[in-house]
């Protein structure tokens, strides 16, 4: 049986900067107030499975942990290099080399990083599509804690607009 593949990804959303608890979500990555929004998709109907939220100064990756999903293990989970360290949680987990000061890429190394990368390029194009909706491109003015209800329904049209086409 062919395996089935996961994409995971997350995006970050500003915010306006909060009256209180701003340290939580200050991101480092992009110098100002966001909320965070991971995406887990199949990449073979490119469907929006799960999501997953948190404050922006959580890292992705411990928003993958937190969010507490598993996965069977024949089912191959791509993700970018914010998810280094996937392959200890889950023996399918596939993210990029990373190259040091010490340590250049092998030219097999780069390849493998290229076909993984056409291969998640399928969520990054489901962002696009998500983000068409100027909610979740511009900055987030609306309550916060209602974020991830309007990201879910955004997510909903989107899967809904695939099962129509």
């Amino acid at each position: 049986t062919a395996l089935e593949l996961v994409l995971i990804d997350a995006t970050e959303q500003a915010i306006e900067r909060p009256k209180k608890s701003q340290k939580r979500h200050y991101s480092g990555k992009k110098k100002r107030h966001t909320q965070k929004a991971q995406l887990m998709a199949d990449q073979k109907t490119t469907q929006i499975v799960a999501t997953a939220f948190a404050c922006g100064s959580k890292h992705d990756f411990q928003l993958f942990k937190d969010d507490g999903s598993e996965f069977a293990e024949h089912i191959r989970v791509l993700a970018d290099a914010g998810y280094q360290g996937l392959a200890e949680l889950h023996e399918n987990g596939q993210t990029p080399f990373k190259k040091s000061k010490y340590h250049p890429l092998t030219k097999r190394q780069k390849q493998r990083n290229r076909t993984l990368a056409r291969k998640r390029i399928l969520i990054e194009h489901i962002f696009r599509k998500l983000k068409v909706f100027r909610i979740l491109s511009e900055r987030y003015r609306n309550r916060r804690k209602r974020f991830a209800l309007r990201f879910n329904l955004i997510a909903a049209i989107y899967n809904l607009e695939l099962d129509q086409n």
